[in-house]
């Protein structure tokens, strides 16, 4: 049992064991039972009320410890502890409906290389494996196939292809040589690397990350309780009854009669009641909202942003066209290509063998294959020596330049048979299909934008923009850079709603007004990192999730009116004298029935 829920439970332990007493004929015992309760369980909620109140923090708890604080002094222990059920009931239901706290910078810090390779320069170039604290700046390290880069480097010796898609979410591997920048973070995948520390671990790019998610969390300005906005207005019209209820008959026991109906149980109940029925409709279409907190902010966003790969596009290259030189038809040209990259592991590889598949090509067998790993690959297919690598590796094998393919429109592999150029296949990052529905649905929705954020080339981002409809794209950026972007939207006034699914995603994601990743690609980091999390990679739930946050705020919006309408009634009954302070409790209990049930729609 969740400890939230240790004081609620203690206070129907004292009502109940008071009504054992009352009923067996002991009501002098019963009412010490019932007064002991009260102060047990009713003086945290006064002394947890005056601290707030003296700093300045007003909320719903402030007629709720009137009520307990009167139902105290007049010897009224049963509607006393019926306040502090109330009020302490809400509180944990409200708890459990916020769940538990990010690990978003744990995740972080757990993931970060622990251990460099230093290079013995003095010496014999001994490795050395020491602290990536220890790194000093022009340090040579080695770097292995697998490894993480540990801090900021500059490649000193050997070539590799690295993943970079923690820092830029850009899936496709890039090849580094002699003089390249690499930022820590992004991991080696082949072929060892000796470079040289340009900044200390502390000071490199994952670091900025692991800071910029934490800045964020801690920054990000608290939200105001639904509740506590409606206890704004609410309190003092409680106060305004009571006094005109003493003025009147200069009877105490009206006033705690006022004060009980009036504590604000439609209040303290319908929004974490709504929200709970809210996060689990939100459960049942794939939507994790991790929070009460993370419900209302996407209820009230203002303006949607996206990152580029992974989001709005699949996240994996996939074969965009084959163009074919005299000699070769584009289809064969695709056969022979794939029969040679069926033997290869490589991510593109897979690519051009499920295009061939997919275009109804029997895939031949290739025999004498040798591949260059992340460069190329060569064998023979049907008697004939098939290349397909990268323009430098086929310039290698072919001994002169690929000619007659144009200008590289992006990713390319080149293709040479029998050592003749004979054509290349082009790559693409393919757009979601329901990524032009959703653009359209949210804009439906009055959501402002949406403005398209992304590590990738200004080039590439422009035309994805251009093909969605979206006008406002800032392509080449880092993740403070995204982040940059949403506090600038943010100094103007907008709420916005951040959706991406990478790594580099997590510190715009936590500053933004509400932050939602896409988990389809294994989640990580993101994830921990995100208010709500769209379980699998279907963009459409983004629009769902709005509509259902929307929807349940709403809910509770209706419940807290209708709960205090009925509330204010009471108090006009208790004030001339109808109502005693335990039907007065009564009344409240069935209030809050009336308040659950309506909100409990939430969840349909």
């Amino acid at each position: 049992m969740r400890t939230v829920f240790v004081t609620p439970l203690a206070v129907l332990l004292f009502l109940a064991a008071g009504g054992a007493l009352h009923w067996g004929g002991n009501p002098f015992a019963a009412q010490w039972v019932w007064l002991a309760g009260l102060v047990a369980c009713g003086l945290p909620v006064v002394l947890r009320t005056a601290m707030g109140v003296l700093s300045g923090r007003f909320a719903t708890d402030v007629v709720a410890t009137l009520a307990i604080i009167t139902a105290l002094l007049l010897g009224q222990p049963v509607a006393g502890l019926v306040v502090v059920l109330m009020q302490t009931g809400g509180e944990a239901l409200e708890r459990y409906a916020e769940g538990r706290a990010s690990r978003a910078v744990h995740a972080l810090e757990q993931d970060a290389p622990r251990i460099a390779h230093r290079i013995d320069t003095a010496g014999d170039s001994r490795v050395t494996s020491i602290p990536v604290a220890e790194i000093a700046v022009g340090e040579r390290l080695l770097i292995r196939p697998g490894e993480m880069v540990p801090c900021d480097a500059r490649v000193g010796g050997g070539a590799s292809h690295v993943d970079t898609s923690r820092i830029t979410g850009e899936p496709t591997p890039t090849r580094v040589g002699p003089g390249a920048a690499l930022l820590s973070g992004i991991l080696n995948l082949e072929g060892a690397l000796t470079v040289v520390a340009t900044a200390p671990a502390a000071e490199s790019q994952y670091a900025r990350i692991v800071e910029l998610v934490r800045t964020a969390q801690h920054t990000r300005a608290p939200l105001q309780r639904l509740a506590d906005r409606y206890a704004i207005w609410f309190t003092p019209v409680v106060l305004l009854v009571c006094a005109a209820a003493y003025a009147l008959t200069g009877e105490w026991i009206r006033v705690l009669a006022v004060l009980v109906v009036a504590t604000p149980c439609p209040l303290i109940l319908a929004t974490p009641v709504a929200i709970i029925g809210g996060v689990n409709k939100a459960a049942r279409a794939h939507i994790v909202v991790r929070s009460g907190a993370a419900m209302e902010r996407l209820a009230s966003a203002t303006y949607a942003a996206f990152d580029k790969t992974g989001t709005l596009t699949i996240g994996a290259p996939v074969v965009r066209d084959v163009v074919a030189n005299d000699g070769v038809p584009s289809r064969e040209l695709l056969r022979l290509a794939a029969g040679v990259e069926l033997r290869s592991s490589h991510g593109l590889a897979r690519s051009v063998v499920a295009a061939a598949v997919g275009a109804g090509l029997d895939v031949p067998h290739a025999d004498d294959v040798v591949e260059d790993a992340g460069r190329g690959i060569s064998g023979v297919v049907d008697g004939r020596r098939v290349a397909v690598g990268s323009r430098a590796y086929v310039r290698q094998g072919a001994g002169h330049e690929p000619a007659g393919t144009g200008n590289d429109p992006g990713l390319r592999a080149y293709v040479t048979v029998d050592g003749v150029h004979r054509g290349a296949i082009d790559f693409e990052d393919a757009v979601r299909p329901e990524a032009a529905p959703l653009i359209a649905q949210l804009r439906r929705l009055g959501l402002g934008g949406p403005i398209l954020v992304s590590g990738d080339t200004e080039v590439h981002v422009r035309a994805m923009g251009a093909a969605l409809g979206i006008a406002d794209v800032r392509g080449g950026l880092l993740p403070g850079e995204k982040v940059a972007v949403l506090q600038a939207l943010a100094q103007a006034g907008e709420r916005v709603v951040m959706v991406g699914d990478g790594t580099n995603d997590a510190p715009a994601l936590s500053a933004a007004h509400v932050g939602v990743a896409l988990s389809g690609h294994g989640g990580g980091i993101t994830t921990e990192a995100a208010d709500v999390i769209i379980l699998g990679s279907d963009l459409r739930r983004v629009a769902d999730a709005v509509q259902i946050s929307r929807r349940t705020l709403r809910i509770a919006r209706e419940s807290i009116r209708i709960g205090l309408a009925l509330s204010i009634t009471a108090m006009g009954f208790a004030a001339f004298g109808h109502i005693t302070p335990i039907a007065g409790a009564l009344i409240q209990e069935a209030i809050d029935i009336g308040v659950i049930v309506n909100a409990l729609r939430a969840s349909r």
